[in-house]
């Protein structure tokens, strides 16, 4: 019976998956991939994904379309709610952002891999150029609800939304790096709670006295950092301290 091409291309994104995730994304040969996958014929992979960002591309969509449902389906709820007290309006923010991700905790098929693989791209600077040009993304439409609940600096000069994205695929990576099995509810709350708590982080004094003094070094401009998003995170969350 001759092999079966789809089957061969989820043989080969599990295994990526897999590997990119105990092993990082550039600490694994396409070779080992291909074997890993059972594959004897050595272009397989390049068949199917042509290279390493291809085979990286398939692993990310496999997983997405569920998270960007879920995501929209919870801002959906958010903005038919009307106007909420501004705690109670970060919290249920915070909630869209983590609860599509943390449900991959319960996913059998990669979905823990998953989470290891998407904290590797957010602690990268720049970050790859895995971006969609879909202005309609959820992590998009999450940033500009968000931005009404930080101040201009928060927003603009201290990223805070980016802070509160990193912590998320951070932490999801540590806990989807744990035994499985476990009850993840009480985790995923009180992941909630912190990044709710990361939003409403207020400017100290001391904060706003060290961003002057970084201004005047630095001359006009300072504080925008334009580079480019991983799946969805906007130019100016990029990291500038």
């Amino acid at each position: 019976m001759p092999p079966n091409p789809e089957a061969t291309g989820r043989r080969l994104v599990a295994a990526a998956e897999r590997l990119f995730a105990e092993r990082g994304i550039d600490g694994v040969s396409l070779r080992e991939i291909n074997g890993a996958a059972g594959q004897r014929n050595s272009t397989a992979l390049q068949y199917h994904f042509g290279d390493r960002a291809g085979l990286l591309g398939a692993v990310l969509a496999k997983h997405h379309p569920e998270i960007e449902a879920r995501r929209h389906q919870l801002l959906d709820e958010y903005e038919s709610r009307g106007d909420l007290p501004e705690a109670e309006a970060r919290r249920t923010l915070a909630a869209a952002l983590v609860r599509p991700m943390a449900a991959k905790l319960a996913d059998p098929d990669g979905g823990r891999h998953y989470l290891r693989i998407m904290e590797q791209l957010v602690q990268r600077t720049p970050f790859p150029a895995t971006r969609s040009a879909d202005p309609g993304q959820s992590i998009d439409r999450w940033r500009e609800l968000v931005a009404p609940l930080l101040s201009e600096v928060a927003l603009r000069r201290l990223h805070q939304r980016f802070m509160a994205i990193r912590v998320t695929y951070v932490e999801l990576a540590r806990r989807a790096a744990g035994p499985e099995g476990r009850d993840d509810r009480l985790f995923t709350s009180h992941l909630i709670d912190v990044v709710s708590a990361v939003l409403a982080t207020e400017v100290s004094e001391e904060t706003a006295r060290l961003l002057g003094e970084r201004d005047r070094e630095r001359g006009k401009g300072a504080g925008e950092a334009l580079v480019p998003g991983t799946a969805g995170l906007g130019a100016e969350d990029g990291p500038d301290r």
